[in-house]
């Protein structure tokens, strides 16, 4: 089937191939068609199908008739996270550059000014994240009587970030005769009392089993001890044919001191996690896109929906506490058709988070041999001291953007270094037990501290 087949406009048709699309994917040729037809549907589809595209193409085509009014948005989407939004917003850029179509993008972290303003003159696409819509609103400055379109994405991970209830309140203000479209991961039954009380009569399109991961992706686990998880990250990323990769810690303190330690040990490595102000998350996003920097540290505000091109590797440092968030991680690799690595650290407190991904998942997870790994190179895929010559980069430079006051335990020039308060003793004391997680006992901090 060809995007042609699907009843969209030549114009549309145009961008599509401008972007380099030619065949929809399932999930694109299932939805688009009902979708043109006013239907409301429900979309079941793990992450990295081609989801967005299914709603945002047809919504072009529907609204390129009409004009819109001031404060009072003729469609809205609403998305969990300002990245996941932003990213529609860059979606509707590129497939609507040939329809003079307004839109505008409601995130938190950035100023109402400029907002407020596009509000005023009157949009035709509003992309908000349910907080600021809802903020705005009371304020008085938006009008939700005249939307004639809703989509609700990502709607499972509207659930697990408490979202519904303002849902339910912003649902119940929009007119009762409008067009809605839901899209989730998974269909929870908080979800589905959400669709039959928001959603008329609509047409179910799923396109795989709920909480199944993407079948291009080699999934394993690796046992390993905490203190042994940077050096066997370190033998990854230097010896398996990494291009891109995504590193998810469970916690934002992970991620900042991970980053900060690749990036002082040569790796060309960002961050993201939802302590940065929004610019800086996505002037982050925009590096590792580019190409700028290769490896991403990432909390599991990454996890949903972000579409990056090309990421050959997702590591799980941390396993995630949620097993769905595992499925979601993993789906920033394989994307579109490709294929991706995922590789999964497993400390001997994890195996309880294993079973139930397992059984989420409906399979039994790889385990591979730490030993498999070849240990890191001295200088393989890091990156050069800006003082070298270009000609010294190695071949695959390594990604990032925050220092850290750890060296590897290679180098023991640096043993006299204070170690950093805030990681785990169990990483920094050798002869500790590897389960150690607790509290640096007072006696050792003064010593420490010496």
């Amino acid at each position: 089937m060809k995007f042609a087949d699907l009843g969209l406009s030549d114009e549309l048709l145009k961008a599509v191939a401008d972007a380099g699309y030619d065949e929809p994917t399932p999930i694109q040729a299932q939805a688009i068609p009902p979708v043109l037809m006013m239907k409301d549907i429900i979309g079941i589809a793990q992450t990295g199908t081609g989801k967005t595209a299914s709603f945002v193409l047809p919504m072009i085509d529907i609204l390129a008739h009409g004009r819109s009014r001031a404060r009072m948005p003729r469609s809205l989407i609403l998305e969990p996270t300002r990245e996941l939004a932003a990213q529609v917003a860059e979606n509707f850029e590129k497939y609507g550059k040939n329809h003079n179509l307004s839109m505008a993008l409601l995130i938190g972290g950035v100023s109402m000014g400029d907002q407020i303003k596009a509000l005023e003159k009157g949009v035709d696409v509003l992309i908000a994240t349910p907080g600021r819509l809802m903020d705005l609103f009371e304020r008085g400055r938006i009008l939700m009587s005249g939307c004639e379109l809703l989509v609700i994405d990502e709607a499972d991970r509207m659930l697990d970030m408490g979202f519904i209830p303002d849902i339910e309140q912003i649902c119940s203000k929009l007119p009762s005769t409008r067009q809605t479209m839901l899209f989730s991961a998974t269909m929870p039954p908080p979800i589905k009392k959400l669709s039959d009380q928001f959603l008329n009569n609509p047409k179910s399109v799923e396109v795989s089993r709920p909480a199944t991961a993407n079948t291009s992706i080699d999934q394993s686990i690796i046992h390993v001890a905490p203190k042994a998880k940077r050096k066997l990250l370190y033998g990854i990323l230097d010896n398996e044919g990494v291009d891109t990769a995504i590193i998810f810690c469970n916690r934002k303190t992970e991620v900042r001191d991970l980053c900060q330690d690749m990036r002082k040990d040569g790796f060309d490595a960002g961050q993201i996690h939802g302590d940065m102000d929004q610019s800086s998350r996505l002037a982050e996003l925009e590096r590792f896109k580019s190409g700028e920097i290769n490896i991403l540290c990432a909390s599991d505000v990454a996890a949903r929906g972000l579409d990056i091109k090309g990421v050959s590797h997702v590591v799980n440092y941390d396993i995630p506490w949620h097993p769905d968030d595992y499925i979601h991680r993993i789906g920033r690799t394989g994307r579109a058709g490709a294929t991706g690595i995922a590789i999964t650290f497993v400390t001997n407190r994890d195996e309880e988070h294993v079973d139930s991904i397992e059984k989420l998942t409906g399979m039994k997870l790889p385990v591979r041999d730490s030993k498999s790994v070849k240990p890191e190179k001295k200088q393989s895929g890091k990156k050069s001291s800006p003082d070298k010559p270009k000609s010294e980069k190695p071949k695959k430079p390594r990604p990032d953007d925050h220092a850290d006051t750890k060296k590897p335990s290679s180098k023991p020039s640096e043993k006299s270094k204070k170690p950093e308060k805030q990681t785990p003793i169990a990483e920094t004391t050798e002869g500790q037990d590897d389960d150690w997680n607790g509290p640096v006992p007072g006696f050792l901090d003064a010593k420490l501290d010496r």
